[in-house]
């Protein structure tokens, strides 16, 4: 009888894995094929040899990252475009600047920035430290009329100038409009959000519900992967937007207006994946706000596919996978120095 019982018993565990073994092995081949189009984040991300990472460095970029008086009216931080706490963007189609004006392109993400190989929709910045050079100096954006009113404001405040020397030691003059950029970049290159995707890619299959997984499919199928890939599932990449179809909401030329090339207009950076389900409005001139209605044109106008709205939805679905946490250091909004009585007045006007 007890031989009986224990046959009933290896029966049953036969059949389970019968029946589930077809299942984990088509699992670990998505995992694989997946592998060959994405990578996980990395746990840090190396830093430039003239701009090595510091806790001192990285704290002064945070407190510089949220410091409005970088802005000719005392009003505008980096913060203010590329929130921390709505997906690094401020969910508008283009950030308002210097008194109310519009900027051109929409805000892309701050988040995960630092696995991208140029900055900029239009790729002009080829760094992090480049690319905060330029919002604080824009006349649209933040529109401090030079390189020398910045440093007057910073350097009029004590806590700054000994904030500098911690974080740039042995340097004759550490407190530089070049030291300013290379700390907030130290600081974005912190700004990491692993998700459970990077979990999927390393081997964990139940990081994905089965609709994400239908999606992560479709999304290699269609080839979304020819321009969506990599650590940042994006970013890695110029592209025309408008290969089967011409965009029509906008006529903005794009990298032409960097390289003057004929054969650049209309091309702009692929944007990241990552947090894509918080950052709407989409595309370069924030003129969609529904992701649903993003991937339709995505597939029109790049790939000459009509997609089912099924298709759409496990898309969508697939993409909510990409949903990261922000550092929670990172989060902690820094406390501030007090102006002095020499820092020079905001300009509102």
């Amino acid at each position: 009888m007890r031989r009986f019982i224990l046959f009933q018993f290896s029966s049953v565990w036969v059949l389970v894995f019968l029946i589930t073994a077809p299942a984990f092995g088509q699992e670990a081949d998505l995992i694989r094929q997946a592998g060959n189009f994405f990578k996980p984040l990395p746990e840090k991300l190396s830093a430039p040899e003239n701009n090595p990472a510091t806790p001192e460095k990285v704290l002064l970029g945070q407190m510089l990252f949220f410091e409005p008086r970088l802005s000719k009216s005392g009003a505008i931080s980096c913060n203010s475009c590329h929130n921390l706490i709505t997906g690094g963007v401020d969910n508008l189609p283009t950030s308002p600047g210097h008194m109310g004006q519009l900027g051109g392109r929409n805000s892309p993400t701050v988040l995960n920035a630092g696995v991208q190989f140029a900055q900029f929709w239009d790729g002009r910045a080829a760094s992090l430290e480049d690319q905060a050079k330029g919002p604080i100096l824009n006349p649209v954006e933040m529109a401090m009329p030079d390189e020398s009113s910045v440093l007057a404001r910073l350097r009029s405040i004590p806590e700054y100038v000994a904030l500098f020397k911690k974080a740039f030691p042995g340097e004759k003059e550490p407190l530089t409009y070049d030291n300013v950029a290379k700390a907030i970049a130290a600081f974005e290159r912190t700004l990491l959000t692993p998700s459970r995707f990077d979990d999927f890619l390393k081997g964990n299959a139940k990081a994905l519900t089965d609709a994400e997984k239908k999606g992560l499919q479709l999304v290699i199928q269609k080839g979304c992967i020819a321009c969506h890939n990599g650590v940042g599932a994006g970013g890695g990449q110029y592209q025309k937007f408008g290969i089967a179809e011409p965009y029509a909401s906008s006529d903005d030329p794009g990298r032409f207006n960097v390289t003057k090339k004929e054969t650049d207009r209309f091309i702009f950076k692929v944007p990241l994946w990552r947090n894509v389900t918080r950052t709407a409005p989409y595309f370069h001139d924030g003129a969609v706000w529904d992701l649903r209605e993003a991937v339709r044109t995505m597939g029109k106008l790049q790939l000459k596919i009509n997609l089912t709205e099924e298709e759409i939805d496990l898309i969508v679905a697939f993409l909510h996978s990409l949903e990261g946490t922000v550092p929670e250091a990172a989060l902690k909004l820094p406390v501030l120095p007090t102006s002095a009585s020499a820092t020079p007045k905001p300009v509102l006007k």
